[in-house]
């Protein structure tokens, strides 16, 4: 008896060690998978903003980390930074500044985009808010990757906003303005080289490989299974063998006569 509840703890155990290392198989293979799926990403080349996104439409979320590019005015007066955003392990600020949209077009579902319409860049990031700069004047071309609006947070106080949101924006900057924001690569002009690139957000969701983490889900489940039959044997040998009898204290009651 001591013999099989070594046994089945071991097993057990095995199940657990095969569904770790099913869990590191799953995270190596995903991360894999999205170095592939961002290479090919940052070498396709960028849609036109009007094709994807209209002023003020919902941003769906297949947009998220969609590679665009626009025309348009930087506002440099409008220009905000966001603090307490950390990148490569400083934090630091983020640089954003309103890009007024040149033109109209067909925008997605057909409608058409609204001339000026107002774009959240962020520029770039720095450590020291004096690096900030100014943006470059005149027409720019800007390519970057699309991201969804943020919670809205404290408001704009002294030039800083605590969060990238277009509902907050739009009372700072006006309207009309798109309910994500850009997080550029590449300007022409180029701006000035003190601002720190961001990298291209990530895709939610991205960074398991599926099959691996069922296999990971299945040994943990055969491991519970050997641990409930080596509890169960334990609960049914304490009761001397039979688990479903149950032990009277004394004779029946007397039933009363009548």
């Amino acid at each position: 008896m001591i013999g099989l509840l070594l046994l089945l703890l071991s097993a057990a155990a095995v199940c657990g060690l095969l569904g770790a290392w099913q869990l590191d198989r799953a995270e190596v293979r995903g991360h894999a998978a999205q170095e592939r799926h961002e290479a090919e990403r940052a070498a396709a080349p960028p849609v036109p903003l009007a094709d994807e996104l209209a002023p003020q439409t919902p941003f769906r979320g297949e947009l998220v980390a969609r590679k665009v590019a626009v025309t348009g005015h930087y506002e440099a007066a409008g220009q905000l930074l966001v603090p307490d955003r950390v990148h490569d392990g400083v934090t630091g600020y983020l640089v954003l500044t309103p890009l007024r949209v040149d033109g109209s077009g067909a925008a997605a579902g057909g409608s058409t985009t609204g001339s000026g319409a107002v774009l959240p860049v962020v520029r770039g990031w720095v450590a020291d808010p004096a690096d900030a700069g100014t943006p470059p004047a005149g027409e720019v071309d800007a390519v970057g990757y699309l991201q969804a609006s943020e919670q809205s947070g404290d408001g704009v106080e002294g030039g800083q906003v605590t969060a990238i949101s277009s509902a907050e924006l739009v009372g700072e900057w006006g309207g009309p303005i798109y309910t994500g924001y850009l997080v550029l690569v590449s300007s022409d002009p180029a701006q000035d080289d003190a601002l720190v690139l961001l990298d291209p957000p990530s895709v939610p969701g991205a960074g398991l490989n599926i099959q691996n983490l069922a296999y990971a889900a299945q040994w943990w489940i055969f491991g519970g299974f050997a641990v409930l039959l080596w509890w169960r044997m334990v609960r049914d040998e304490a009761r001397g063998g039979h688990p479903d009898r149950v032990v009277a204290a004394g004779p029946p009651p007397a039933v009363p006569p009548g």
